[in-house]
């Protein structure tokens, strides 16, 4: 008997495999038969009686720790859900994973054991949501200069600031809110901390300043949010070191959790375009026996493979008994390719299924605007590609290594996965990369990186034939990167570029 399986026995809830079949059930009586998920989803928000029929079965004690009555806080059962919701809908699963990554695994790791009980016990009883505010209008992906601070006011913290594209806004109960020490001579000290706000006590409402009229995800409200509270000493998170150090381990495991998110949407991008091509005729043949169609759908085949890997390597690395901080390089590779491939993979499905799916009330036009934001938030995906390569290069340096199909041979990450790809990457890494050349490798790195994870998924008893093709598909993904890598592109901008002759000047003289 496994011990996920104990816990919920303890807890009186209904075993996992039973309830995420219930679910998966409920959503979809709820979002096809109850509901029209294709007309709920161009309107803003969630109807009432939909959001209180989701939460009825309690999915949220899928993250909470079974001592406080949860089902336990298992990353293998949290992934599974949140793909059983992203199947449906990528803003449900978005939700859950706010609540989640964002919320109560740090209330359960760093919160004081006082208020952890009540906390929880309001997601259980009461149905509560919380959420996190980091960034601020000023300082997006510069989060450690953010100029929200805090002061000590005899038995309380006084936080003060502004935040916004928090997920949930105006909707959550509580909220882990982050600010900067403010010291006796005004100046704001460099480590970030976060505080618990509850928004239904006195001196903690946050203000709703504006609601925004975000491009996709309309199920979630986002907006900016004044912070003026103060809350009692013991809500304040105590890190194991420092609060960036606390940060990073949140993120990073968030980031290792978007797999679950993916999972289910590559899924209905997989099964959707299989479905129309079977059933499309064109040139009086079905669609799908064309070879170009055939190039698509393998492709979406292959993300989902991709992704099955990674959620199945995060169910062993993400728990919250484990400190990601140091595990920026795993986490940055997986959260960028897998929001990739979700973005590619709405766009294959686009095309495949043409003019009709470019409307957002069809599935495909909505998975590319819902979709397209996963690249941008928690770390855009063009600075976490640097910054991948930033960390292999400060590793072969470390190691005084300068052949990148060594480094890689040798590596945790990619040890496997290099062998194969030995022709292409047996070259030298210049230490002086340029940005671009930098978010070249970066992507290179994360492909090669997923390819590991793909070989281990094979171990497991993973259908071979997928990871044949699979492995296909990503090699010769690596080998275009790296010829591109290869070409030296000092394209910019140039100046004053409309002084010349335009086009039309050129005919006319021509």
């Amino acid at each position: 008997m496994s011990l996920s399986t104990v816990a919920h026995e303890e807890t009186g809830l209904t075993p996992f495999p039973q309830f995420i079949t219930e679910f998966k059930a409920q959503l979809q009586h709820l979002f096809h038969l109850r509901g029209d998920i294709d007309q709920l989803s161009i309107k803003r928000g969630l109807p009432p009686f939909m959001l209180r029929e989701i939460m009825s079965s309690n999915p949220l004690a899928t993250y909470i720790p079974a001592q406080y009555g949860g089902r336990g806080g298992h990353i293998h059962e949290g992934i599974a859900l949140l793909a059983a919701a992203s199947y449906e809908s990528l803003p449900l699963s978005l939700g859950f994973g706010i609540n989640w990554a964002l919320f109560l695994q740090p209330v359960g790791k760093y919160a004081e054991e006082d208020i952890r009980p009540t906390i929880f016990n309001g997601f259980l009883r009461n149905r509560k949501m919380g959420g996190l505010m980091i960034t601020e209008p000023d300082f997006g992906s510069d989060a450690l200069h953010m100029q929200s601070f805090y002061t000590r006011d005899m038995d309380c913290y006084h936080i003060q600031g502004t935040k916004h594209w928090a997920g949930l806004t105006g909707w959550a109960d509580y909220w882990l809110l982050t600010a900067r020490q403010k010291n006796a001579d005004g100046k704001l000290l460099r480590d970030i901390d976060f505080f618990i706000c509850d928004a239904s006590a006195p001196e903690q409402n946050i203000v709703v300043e504006e609601y925004y009229e975000n491009l996709g995800i309309y199920m979630l409200p986002y907006g900016r949010n004044r912070i003026d509270v103060k809350v009692p000493l013991m809500h304040k998170l105590q890190p194991q070191s420092t609060g960036i150090k606390m940060m990073l381990d949140l993120l990073h495991r968030s980031r290792m959790q978007f797999p679950g998110m993916g999972l289910g949407f590559l899924q209905r991008m997989l099964d959707e375009a299989v479905q129309h091509c079977q059933q499309r005729a064109v040139g009086g043949k079905s669609l799908f026996d064309y070879d170009q169609v055939q190039q698509r759908i393998a492709r979406l085949q292959s993300a989902y493979t991709i992704c099955s890997a990674m959620c199945f390597n995060s169910s062993q690395k993400a728990g919250v008994e484990n400190n990601l901080a140091p595990h920026g390089l795993e986490a940055n590779a997986v959260k960028t390719y897998v929001t990739d491939l979700m973005q590619s993979s709405a766009q294959s499905l686009l095309q495949l299924v043409g003019a009709k799916g470019y409307r957002l009330n069809h599935i495909a036009g909505r998975a590319i605007v819902d979709s397209r934001p996963f690249q941008i938030f928690e770390g855009s995906n063009d600075i976490l590609y640097i910054q991948i390569a930033e960390a292999i290069q400060k590793q072969m340096q470390r190691t005084k290594q300068t052949n990148l199909f060594e480094f890689l041979q040798g590596h945790e990450l990619t040890g496997r996965a290099a062998n194969p790809l030995k022709k292409i990457l047996n070259f030298s890494l210049n230490e002086q990369l340029s940005q671009r050349r930098l978010n070249e490798l970066g992507k290179i790195i994360s492909r090669i990186v997923a390819l590991e994870l793909v070989l281990k998924l094979a171990d497991s008893g993973f259908q071979q034939q997928l990871i044949d093709d699979t492995q296909t598909n990503l090699q010769q993904e690596i080998s275009a990167l790296i010829s591109g890598y290869r070409e030296t592109n000092t394209s910019a901008y140039v100046e004053g570029y409309a002084e010349g002759k335009s086009w039309f000047d050129c005919y006319l003289n021509s």
